[in-house]
Formats: C-alpha cells, structure tokens, sequence
C-alpha cells in the first residue's frame, strides 16, 4: 500500500488544527456564558409575611358527637283488663297532659261498680241492725237481766257490721278507679308514638298491656360521651396550667344539626356519669336543652360544641406558618439581623385557621407566615406586612410566581 503524498499530507493536518481551535472557542463561549459576569448584583432577599408572638387568654371549645334523648319517655299501659273500644289520639302528633289516648269498654267496669255499690248498701243496713241491737242489750246487761255472753257477742256484731262496711267502701272505691282506668290519659305533655293495640283487642294489665309511649321533648337531653384519653388529657393541661374549665364547672353547650344548622338554644351540663362504662370505655355527660317548638326529636345525631374553658397565656400561629419534617412540626423564626432559623415547637389543637403551640416559641419573638415553605436557613428575608391570624393572604410564593409573569410578560414585549 502506498503511503499519501506529502501535499495531502498537509492539507489534513490543516483541516484537523482548524477543527480543534473551533471546538475550543465554542467550548470557551459556552463556559463564559454560563458563568456570571463580573460586578453583577447579589440576588435580592426573599420576600415573606410575619407575625409576633403574643400569648393572651383563648377561650376554647370542645366539640363532640352527641345523641338526643328524650327528658321523660313513659310507657302507655292498660291497667286493667278488657276490650278497646277506641284511639282517641293522633299517632305521631304532641299530646297534652290528661288528654284521652284510648277508651276501653265501660259496660263491666259499670256493672261491678254497681254491685259493689249494692254490697255497700247491705253491709250498712247490717251495721244499723248491729247497733240498735247493742243498744238494747247494754242497759239490760247493766241491770243483770242479760247474761255477759250476750253484751260481747252484740258488741262483736257490731264491730263486724262497721268492718264489713269499711271493705265494701273498699270495693266500691276499687270498681270506681278500675272504671275511671277505662280512659286512659297522657301523664305528660310529649310526642306520642303510634299504637301497639288497635280497636277490639282485648288488652291485660300484665306485660301484654304496652298500648303506645309519650316522650317528652321540652326539655330535651343531648348525650355525649368523654373517652378515657380526653379525661386524663384534660386533667394533665389543667395540672400543667394549659387549661382552666369554668367555676362550678359551669359549661355552656351549643349544638349543631346534621346539616350544619346551627340551634338557636343553648343548655348547660346538668348530669355527668361517675364512672366509666366498663365496654366503651367512656362517661356519659348530659346536656338538658330548652326545645319549645319540638325542632329537636329523640334519636337525632347532632355535634355538641361545650363553651367555658380558657387556655391562659396561649400561644396562637396561622397553620400555613407550621410546616412538618423530620423531626416533628417547626417555624422559622426571624431573628434581629432578618435572617430565619429553624425552631422545632410542640403544637395543640386547632382554633379556627390557627395552631395553639404549647411549646417551642417566647413572646415577642418573629415568625414567618407567608412563604415559609421557601425561606433556607441564614437566609435575608424582606418582611412584608403580616396577616391578621386566621385570614388567609397571598403567599410569597404566590408575589413571586405573579412578578415572575409580569418580568416575562414585559419581556416579550
């Protein structure tokens, strides 16, 4: 094979020199393009908002899912035995106290009142007979002219007579209540359930004698449960000076219906279970609530909030300025020099749109709201004005995404 002349030789080398010297400036464009020229501006500091710590005394409530009950549900029952002849009453509907609910039949209760009346009559004729019979042996007995055995049996006559008497007022007072129990009334004013016996059935006294039930609803109770945990959580705040109910533990209850309606009455805890339910595990608390128009009914779900208690000296942060890592919930706190650094806080419940922080932040101290998703550790921040707590304003990222629009918009200008 032969080898290329000299004078292609040198056209190749050429070529190749000229190639490297383009790659190399090309290379060195792109370098100096990447790199920031000398003399530029420092990049401006982040924009946030801030609030101030200030602890102040926060009343607080507590919200628990509660049950209606009715204050005083009665059970309707015959008292005696026989047949019904009517329902007097509109199922469903409020009955008033004495109103007639059912009507037994009348005919038996009538006839035995009159026997025993008849009863009466003779027994009083006895008692008459008996006495005017004692009444003639007496003085004959005073003057010996009757034995003694005569005086004791008239006087024991006579006090058989006025016994007998008394039991046959007895009987007619009995067959005057069994016919006065043919009507049977409403003991209460209430919501009537509907009837158990309809017209014809023979009804007892016995357990087969339920004929409906009344419930009363004004007042009526709403029940809630407190768990184990609450109790002793509730306990452990007040020892910790966290938590303060109110004097004679005099809560103030509000409830909700199951379409956020809010009732317009509100009641007050009247009756709290001394001891745990073995099964659940929990205390029944009571709430007795006016309900004059009958809005509420027995059985109804509703949510109970419970008023009164105070958290001195709380601590109150918006919840977008507490962010979560690794090692729990923090803030960034914005010190003199408006550098932020991390503070890791211990926080509560809920209030509203804020975070009760029980731990981890003093008075007076700064701490960023708006953008603190953004903000690096001893990084300079420009403090916008802050918020009100609890009213949402547009973030920092939010100012920043909209000026970042606005420099693109003007430069496609």
């Amino acid at each position: 094979m032969r080898s290329p002349s000299p004078t292609i030789s040198a056209f190749l080398r050429l070529v190749l020199r000229r190639l490297c010297l383009a790659g190399a400036g090309a290379i060195a464009v792109v370098i100096l393009g990447c790199s920031k020229p000398a003399g530029s501006p420092p990049s401006a500091p982040m924009e946030v908002t801030a609030v101030t710590v200030a602890p102040k005394d926060t009343p607080v409530q507590f919200e628990f899912v509660a049950q209606t009950q009715s204050s005083r549900e009665v059970e309707i029952r015959a008292r005696v035995d026989g047949f019904l002849d009517k329902r007097l009453y509109t199922e469903g509907e409020m009955v008033r106290t004495g109103q007639p609910m059912f009507q037994m039949d009348r005919k038996p209760f009538e006839a035995a009142l009159l026997s025993a009346q008849g009863q009466l009559e003779q027994q009083k004729a006895r008692l008459e007979v008996a006495k005017a019979n004692l009444a003639r042996v007496r003085p004959l007995a005073a003057k010996n002219a009757v034995s003694k055995k005569e005086l004791d049996d008239a006087i024991g006559f006579e006090k058989q007579a006025a016994a007998a008497v008394l039991a046959a007022q007895g009987e007619v007072r009995t067959a005057k209540l069994n016919l006065g129990y043919t009507t049977i009334n409403s003991p209460l004013n209430g919501l009537s359930s509907f009837a158990k016996k309809q017209e014809g059935s023979y009804v007892t006294s016995g357990e087969d004698g339920l004929l409906t039930s009344v419930s009363q609803v004004d007042p009526i109770w709403v029940n809630f449960s407190i768990s184990e945990n609450e109790q002793l959580s509730y306990r452990d705040q007040i020892a910790k000076g966290q938590l303060t109910f109110p004097a004679n533990k005099n809560f103030e209850v509000q409830v909700i219906l199951a379409d956020g309606t809010v009732y317009p009455h509100r009641g007050h805890i009247n009756f709290a279970e001394p001891s745990f339910d073995k099964q659940t595990g929990t205390f029944l608390v009571r709430t007795a609530l006016p309900n004059p128009q009958g809005v509420l009914r027995p059985g109804q779900f509703v949510r109970a909030k419970v008023f009164g208690s105070t958290r001195p000296g709380a601590v109150l942060l918006p919840q977008r300025a507490v962010l979560q890592g690794p090692k729990g919930h923090y803030v960034w706190v914005i010190g003199n020099d408006n550098k932020a650094k991390q503070r890791v806080v211990e926080v509560g419940e809920w209030y509203g749109d804020d975070w009760f922080v029980s731990d981890g932040l003093r008075s007076g101290e700064r701490v960023v709201v708006d953008g603190a998703i953004r903000v690096a550790a001893d990084a300079p921040l420009t403090i916008a004005q802050a918020h009100p707590a609890g009213i949402a304003g547009p973030s920092a990222s939010e100012k920043a995404s909209s000026a970042q629009a606005a420099r693109e918009a003007k430069s496609l200008r």
